[in-house]
């Protein structure tokens, strides 16, 4: 079970476990939203952009994100909604072959008695296998409360 409302801590940091970049994911996410630019797909055609090679597609990192932050177990029966994401940058590239985690601070919470629980906000930052910040935003999430 995740943590309800009252159980965030201001301050609290999570990191996730890792997880590699392919190119399958890549072509996968591709092929599932339809975005088949050639920075992504195509590597001959990546070679002549200013990276040199294919990345991922931002959305993707985010998903995968999404993704790792989610297996942290944190909301896990206890999010009543994800809210918002604030001020998300895309920093630097994820490559095919990155290997990316998260980590998530409680930035701040908001009781919400009307929903029976509170708005939670994290600051999150997607990096890479070598700490460097790939992605970085802010989620706001609705959590329930502590049953009474």
């Amino acid at each position: 079970m995740g943590k309800y409302f009252e159980e965030f801590q201001v301050g609290e940091k999570i990191v996730t476990e890792k997880r590699t970049v392919t190119e399958a994911d890549i072509m996968e996410f591709a092929r599932i939203s339809g975005d088949d630019n050639r920075i992504h797909t195509d590597a001959e055609f990546s070679k002549t952009t200013p990276f040199g090679k294919q990345i991922a597609h931002g959305l993707l990192g985010l998903s995968i994100g999404s993704g790792l932050a989610w297996k942290t177990g944190l909301m896990d029966g206890t999010v009543i909604a994800f809210r918002e994401i604030q001020e998300w940058k895309f920093v630097k590239p994820v490559f095919i072959g990155d290997t990316i985690y998260v980590e998530l601070v409680t930035a701040e919470t908001k009781a919400l008695p009307r929903i029976d629980g509170g708005s939670v906000t994290i600051n999150l930052e997607v990096k890479n296998q070598q700490d460097e910040v790939c992605h970085r935003g802010t989620w706001i999430v609705l959590i329930m409360s502590k049953p009474k």
